[in-house]
């Protein structure tokens, strides 16, 4: 397990572009999880904890487009640094499944490559923030910047989201230099339809789940 020594939990991170669909394989997963036995916590970023909302509203808003890079960064990690105390560690620590929309992958492709802050200073306030918990399985949905436009249109455009087209280039360049590095990335083609996107997600989660079955799960599905 790449969380602690003392900790038998799972945690599942989603990644993607907005609109690439995570979300709702997030949520579908949960359901899905529950329904076996399983204690799921779920978690977005930024957020996850009051402390981690009030920033996010921070992040999101429209009207602060002002916001440097710097300061976009620093308020990240800090919304992260609460979620991993307050919430992830803890629920690791008791065997939970942890789902979370979005961790230090995304600020890595969003902040790391599409700000042009670098990999390097990312890395290292991960290193502050999270003090080496790193996901057991990151579930990756790609998309083409066109479509995923128009969805992230469809739900409503926030801060990040209304960025120039050459920042979401880098971005999913990011993500895909990302899957192929990462052994624990798992690249899910976030076009097709949801019920085939789901299937792929709890095929990969399935192999997942064996690591946890002997302290405790539910047992082997």
């Amino acid at each position: 397990m790449s969380t602690t020594e003392t900790s038998r939990g799972l945690f599942i991170t989603f990644e993607g572009i907005d609109g690439s669909g995570k979300t709702t394989q997030l949520t579908r997963l949960a359901a899905r999880l529950r329904s076996r036995g399983y204690e799921v916590v779920e978690t977005v970023e930024p957020g996850g904890t009051r402390t981690g909302s009030m920033i996010r509203n921070i992040l999101l808003d429209p009207a602060h487009q002002e916001l440097s890079a710097t300061a976009e960064l620093l308020l990240y990690f800090a919304a992260r640094a609460q979620n991993v105390d307050e919430t992830i560690v803890p629920a690791l620590k008791r065997h939970a499944i942890v789902l979370s929309d979005r961790f230090t992958d995304s600020t890595l492709v969003y902040q790391g490559y599409g700000r042009g802050l670098g990999v390097e200073v990312v890395e290292t306030l991960d290193r502050i923030a999270c003090r080496g918990l790193k996901p057991d399985l990151t579930l990756y949905f790609d998309i083409d910047l066109a479509t995923a436009r128009l969805r992230a249109k469809a739900r409503g455009v926030d801060r990040m989201d209304d960025q120039p087209a050459d920042f979401r280039r880098r971005v999913r360049e990011g993500y895909l230099d990302l899957s192929r590095r990462e052994p624990r990335f798992r690249l899910i083609d976030g076009r097709n339809e949801i019920e085939r996107v789901g299937s792929e997600v709890w095929s990969e989660v399935q192999v997942a789940l064996e690591s946890i079955a002997p302290a405790g799960s539910p047992g082997h599905l």
